[in-house]
């Protein structure tokens, strides 16, 4: 191989195993390779290194599309490195979750890349013991010593509820996650506090507008329902994720009580924020950026980054649109 690409064998090992080498010997290296026919034997490679080439991306839900984005980043970043990526869904499932941790430990994979179910609660211990990189991304286990990459939950939710305020919007309910999620208690902690400086203008910070749901489009439903049958329903609801808005439209949908009319700003921008009508105002997540990121601390600890460990927090951006135009636009 390296005689036919005309390199020393040095550089062709570094072109199959992520090394530093130039595009262009790359790219004669590579040329040689599809000459002979020429492919990598990863098992081979794995006993000798006593570790595979392949990573772990444990997320809790497939089906939301941030997650969708963040598990794109981590396999654009892995892919940079010959490294290949296995998505494991928990499905917000702690005893699946620890299945694929098992798993990863077994198959000695060369990394785990992990967002907690719901409520933060797992054991890393016997990955980091042997040594296998860890990195939290999202929502940080509780007790865990790994890296972690996550977004400024606090910020956003103090954002958006400020901006309800300023649009008109007085009683401001938020549908946040499952009690313990990292992610729930920080958003709310943030609509709580923007509420506690905003009773001057009117707001009511009540917590009889504050509910728990599960992160899914029939949580956020059930609990738009529940808010609606109080004696005086809010104007207004900030909700934690972007499947769960999808419930609250719904819910609001059957009682003909529509944005902007009643307020609905949502944490995690869609694609189809800006089709629907009136238009989605949402609290933008940089999920791909988070997915990267991670991958990225990930790989550094593979390569013996032994620095100490870190937390990379991400800001969060407000989209505004149509439906937090204010409660008498309707």
């Amino acid at each position: 191989m390296a005689r036919a690409a005309g390199v020393s064998p040095a550089t062709v090992s570094r072109v199959f195993n992520g090394g530093n080498v130039t595009p262009a010997r790359a790219q004669s290296v590579q040329k040689a390779a599809a000459a002979l026919g020429f492919a990598p034997n990863r098992v081979a490679r794995s006993l000798r290194k006593q570790r595979s080439s392949v990573i772990a991306l444990i997320i809790p839900d497939i089906e939301n599309p941030f997650f969708t984005s963040l598990a794109r980043g981590v396999e654009d970043a892995a892919q940079r490195t010959s490294l290949s990526v296995v998505l494991c869904n928990s499905d917000e499932d702690t005893d699946k979750e620890r299945r694929y941790l098992e798993v990863a430990l077994g198959e000695q994979m060369a990394g785990v890349i992990v967002a907690a179910a719901s409520r933060d609660e797992m054991d890393l211990g016997p990955l980091t013991a042997r040594g296998v990189p860890v990195v939290a991304v999202d929502r940080r286990p509780r007790d865990a010593e790994v890296d972690a990459v996550r977004v400024d939950d606090w910020h956003g939710g103090e954002v958006a509820t400020r901006h309800l305020v300023r649009a008109g919007y007085r009683r401001i309910a938020c549908i946040t996650g499952p009690a313990g999620a990292s992610t729930s208690e920080e958003r709310l902690a943030g609509y709580r506090d923007a509420l506690r400086t905003a009773r001057d203008e009117g707001a009511v910070a009540d917590d009889a507008y504050v509910r728990h749901a599960d992160f899914r489009v029939e949580g956020g439903r059930a609990a738009m329902r529940d808010l609606l049958a109080l004696p005086e329903p809010p104007d207004a609801v900030l909700v934690a994720n972007n499947l769960m808005t999808i419930g609250v439209l719904d819910a609001l949908g059957e009682v003909d009580r529509t944005p902007p009319g009643v307020g609905v700003l949502s944490f995690g921008d869609v694609p189809w924020a800006s089709l629907v009508r009136p238009s989605l105002t949402a609290v933008e997540l940089p999920a791909y950026e988070l997915g990267r990121t991670a991958a990225d601390l990930l790989l550094q600890r593979m390569e013996g980054n032994t620095s100490p460990l870190q937390t990379v927090v991400l800001r969060t951006t407000l989209q505004i649109r149509e439906s937090t135009a204010g409660p008498l636009t309707r």
